[in-house]
């Protein structure tokens, strides 16, 4: 039996209250502890949620087990806990199917899973943290408008590093949607990533509104690395596995794992005087999410231009088109379809027997323009001997 009491300082109290179904265990319990009330068992959890915010976006009930995070979740919001469900017979983007499909590309990416080969895959081929990714896509991206989210649980079954990438992509998209979403959580190391607006503890029957936490900093540490590093990166890369073997390629790692990979090619010869282009950039599924890969392609722009280069990079993704164009730092050069791609191989006399395969698909380019920041990036000197050496020494890491 369930039991709601409201007291006068607008304290909510759930009384939980069960029948005991007595047996030689139960009464062996009665002895061994001296447990008086033999009929049933009560709970008292206290809901202090009644002076929530008039305006909020994200709440926590933390706690550890047992304290009644999702009895007040279930409870107070009355409903159920939201859940996902995935048809495993389909490309996992194929679930989101009230969406179109760039809409749902643009979902996912915003939940931090932007990479196009786990689209593709069906749901129960994916990594834990990319199932956690994909089940809050699917929940946060089918609520309804002024519907409460809520999510039990949170981040429980994912290493702390994901769950950090994680709930800084969902507290942008839960803002940028105006939506709103309670997560029931044992874990406090999310807070300052996550940004809730307020936080509630029932074992202290105290609800507290968050001030604005400032988010912790990202420190990677940038290596120029070997062409066989590839191929830790290599099956998350959106179009192919390829990599031209004249790239230069550097590795990001955070907090020692590695995480991120840059390739990097000169433009031939007289076609853009001092012009490098980012022919790969790719973050591991499980830190996507916290911007990396532009921060990283803003950097070597930073360090190409300093040292009297320009950097170029063209993608097909929807997603960073959107992120090239809102920024100060990349020009916008022009886009290129399938079609007019096939047009100038032809014209090259690149046509192969048979027929030419050609798609829809659009490509933009971008031109690093200036990025003013505070970042040191004399940490790499345009210095083929050094990268060679660095190269060379960096090999015992893989």
């Amino acid at each position: 039996m369930l039991e709601l009491i409201k007291i006068k300082n607008k304290l909510m109290k759930i009384n939980l209250t069960h029948k005991i179904n007595n047996d030689k265990y139960t009464e062996y319990i009665y002895e061994a502890f001296d447990i008086q009330n033999k009929n049933e068992s009560n709970v008292i959890v206290e809901a202090n949620l009644e002076n929530l915010p008039k305006e909020w976006n994200i709440g926590v009930v933390y706690g550890g087990s047992g304290t009644g995070k999702t009895t007040i979740l279930k409870n107070y919001f009355k409903k159920e806990m939201d859940k996902s469900y995935f048809d495993n017979s389909k490309s996992l983007i194929s679930n989101f199917d009230w969406l179109e499909p760039k809409d749902a590309t643009f979902l996912l990416s915003a939940m931090g899973l932007s990479s196009v080969p786990t689209w593709l895959r069906p749901f129960n081929t994916l990594s834990n943290g990319e199932q956690y990714r994909a089940n809050l896509a699917y929940i946060v991206g089918s609520a309804s408008e002024n519907e409460v989210i809520l999510i039990d649980e949170y981040t429980s079954v994912v290493d702390r590093d994901v769950a950090k990438a994680m709930s800084n992509a969902l507290q942008k998209y839960i803002r940028r949607t105006n939506k709103k979403i309670v997560l029931a959580s044992c874990h406090f190391d999310i807070m300052e990533w996550l940004q809730p607006d307020w936080i509630y503890s029932p074992s202290k029957g105290r609800l507290e509104i968050a001030p604005s936490l400032r988010q912790p900093t990202i420190e990677l540490q940038v290596f120029r690395c070997r062409y066989e590093t590839w191929k830790l990166f290599k099956h998350n890369h959106y179009l192919t596995e390829d990599l031209n073997k004249a790239a230069k390629c550097y590795v990001a790692l955070f907090n020692d794992k590695p995480i991120a990979f840059m390739g990097i090619l000169p433009f031939p010869s007289g076609v853009i005087q001092n012009g490098y282009r980012i022919s790969r950039v790719v973050v591991l599924p499980d830190f996507q999410g916290l911007g990396i890969g532009f921060k990283i392609c803003n950097w070597f722009g930073q360090v190409y231009k300093n040292d009297n280069k320009t950097m170029y990079i063209k993608t097909s993704n929807p997603a960073l088109w959107s992120v090239f164009n809102n920024s100060n730092s990349w020009l916008f050069c022009g886009e290129t379809k399938g079609e007019e791609k096939a047009e100038m191989m032809q014209s090259k006399k690149q046509k192969t027997q048979g027929d030419f395969n050609t798609s829809t698909r659009i490509s933009k380019s971008y031109k690093f323009t200036n990025f003013k920041n505070d970042i040191n990036t004399n940490l790499i000197t345009f210095n083929a001997d050094a990268w060679k050496d660095v190269a060379q020494n960096q090999i015992s890491m893989f």
